[in-house]
């Protein structure tokens, strides 16, 4: 006994909840049958006093009871009479009597001429009595009438039915009773053992201390931790999503228990929390922000219960990263340029040596010529050193790589973006189109420069191959995956061009180019 505690404290939540059914059920039906078993005795009594009362009437109305009080021997007439009356109405005695008491019929007959044993209350005065006394056939429940003869009360009329007589009839209604509430009992019982395995099954068989500790430890850890976390369940709803995840994906305070299609998250972003199959570090714009996301099924017993979806903010890592992508791309630029000019030079020093220096001054002069056309056309069409270096830098490496790269228009004097800003739309956008003509068999790009005011458009076509429908319907959507390798700082491109366009208040349009490739389009700023 001293172990009972203990056993108790470490029953599960199902089995406390078995033992608190098993209890309000059993209590409940045993207060049932004694209230019904209590209403049944009741009844029985008062449906016994009913019919003695009935059938007391009866006999005292009847013509034969008084044509045989006018006569010299009543009980010669009315003894066989209330003989058979007794039998026929189920009663356990039928007595006729005078005024003073005595019987001229009982079911004893030795009892007749002797005086009645019990209370008379009103009869006597013309009223109905009812009660319970113990005569000579033991306790009984009475009646007595009295007997009207030309308006007078010329003798009584009693009629009772045994208690023992009573009590049979009631064991009956007992047992009925009985057995309907052990029905229920049964009932009660069976529900109870099938709501308690649910419920076993689905508290996984804990207690509620470790349940309430469960609940305490996992929502410090939820909120407390630096990275988003997002459950899902099967059907796609969330049911469990911390602070860091509202913040990074913006949702509103009723998200557990919507669907994650309703929340207007990136459909990227959506597919990946919905899919099968676990994913590690994949990059997503939503809104400003570019997410690391991993996704991986949750499983218990080998069965899929939903998803867990873990988020991380890269978006100032991974605009550093894109920002040096580009640095690293001019650094290549400026790299090509100079093998280049290296090259330029060692032919006009062997020139030289070759005792030819005329025809070395005409190449020289002539490829200044080429390189400071280019330099004017790049200066006069941007103003901002920076982005002039870098188209420069450009047209080194698409000359290197065999690439006819078109520079047209001019940027306003006064542009509302800052030049860093155009420097990644500008960077990213023209290697990409260089990556898109790898394969191409006509290998050019077109640069148009345009604006007014605060407002600047940049528009880049290539020659390659394009985008495919369902390429072309995903690269703008916000959150579509890059698939970059990790480390290489990669892939980044088209993501930092949204994320920039739209911090300016502008957008990116993809279209068909003319040159029978892709064309992008970036709008920033206002106009003027």
């Amino acid at each position: 006994m001293p172990h009972l505690p203990r056993l108790l404290r470490d029953r599960s939540v199902a089995r406390r909840v078995l033992l608190l059914q098993v209890a309000t059920v059993l209590l409940l039906v045993v207060v049932g049958i004694l209230m019904a078993s209590y209403d049944a005795r009741r009844d029985s009594r008062s449906r016994a006093t009913q019919r003695a009362v009935a059938v007391a009437q009866t006999v005292a109305d009847s013509p034969t009871v008084r044509a045989a009080l006018r006569g010299s021997d009543p009980t010669a007439v009315l003894q066989p009479w209330t003989e058979a009356v007794r039998r026929d109405t189920n009663t356990d005695f039928v007595v006729v009597m005078a005024l003073d008491r005595t019987r001229y019929t009982h079911p004893d007959p030795a009892e007749i001429g002797r005086k009645f044993i019990g209370d008379l209350g009103g009869a006597p005065r013309g009223l109905v009595f009812t009660e319970q006394s113990t005569g000579t056939l033991g306790p009984s429940v009475r009646s007595v009438v009295p007997v009207r003869d030309g308006g007078r009360v010329v003798a009584l009329v009693s009629v009772g039915i045994t208690v023992s007589d009573i009590n049979r009839g009631l064991r009956r209604d007992v047992t009925v009773v009985v057995l309907c509430g052990g029905l229920v009992l049964l009932v009660g019982l069976l529900g109870a053992g099938l709501l308690a395995r649910r419920l076993h099954r689905v508290t996984h068989g804990l207690g509620e201390q470790e349940l309430a500790r469960m609940y305490e430890y996992y929502s410090a850890v939820l909120h407390s931790v630096r990275e988003g976390l997002l459950l899902l369940d099967g059907q796609g709803r969330v049911q469990l999503v911390n602070d860091e995840a509202r913040r990074l994906l913006a949702l509103p305070d009723d998200v557990v228990g919507r669907p994650v299609e309703d929340l207007g998250l990136a459909p990227g972003l959506v597919a990946a929390a919905r899919g099968r199959t676990a994913e590690s570090d994949d990059l997503y714009l939503a809104g400003e922000r570019i997410l690391v996301v991993s996704t991986a099924p949750a499983r218990w017993d080998g069965r899929d219960v939903g998803s867990v979806v873990t988020l991380r903010d890269h978006t100032e890592l991974r605009s550093v990263t894109g920002e040096l992508e580009v640095v690293r791309r001019l650094t290549e630029s400026l790299r090509s340029q100079n093998h280049e000019s290296a090259n330029r030079l060692h032919t006009v020093v062997s020139l030289i040596e070759m005792g030819r220096p005329q025809e070395a001054v005409d190449f020289a002069t002539e490829e200044l010529q080429v390189a400071q056309l280019l330099t004017d056309e790049v200066v006069g069409a941007v103003d901002d050193p920076v982005v002039a270096a870098l188209l420069l830098g450009k047209s080194a490496e698409a000359a290197e790589q065999g690439v006819e790269l078109r520079i047209t228009g001019a940027l306003p004097a006064q542009a509302g973006v800052p030049p860093r800003d155009l420097v990644t739309v500008l960077g990213n956008l023209v290697d990409n189109a260089f990556d898109a003509l790898a394969d191409a068999e006509t290998r050019r790009v077109d640069v148009r420069l345009s604006g007014a005011g605060d407002l600047v458009r940049v528009q880049v076509d290539d020659s390659g191959p394009g985008l495919g429908e369902a390429d072309a319907s995903r690269v703008l959507d916000r959150g579509w995956t890059t698939k970059a390798e990790p480390g290489t700082g990669r892939g980044l491109g088209l993501a930092l061009v949204v994320q920039v366009a739209r911090r300016h208040g502008g957008d990116v349009e993809l279209g068909r180019s003319e040159l029978g490739g892709a064309r992008f389009t970036v709008t920033m700023g206002a106009p003027g």
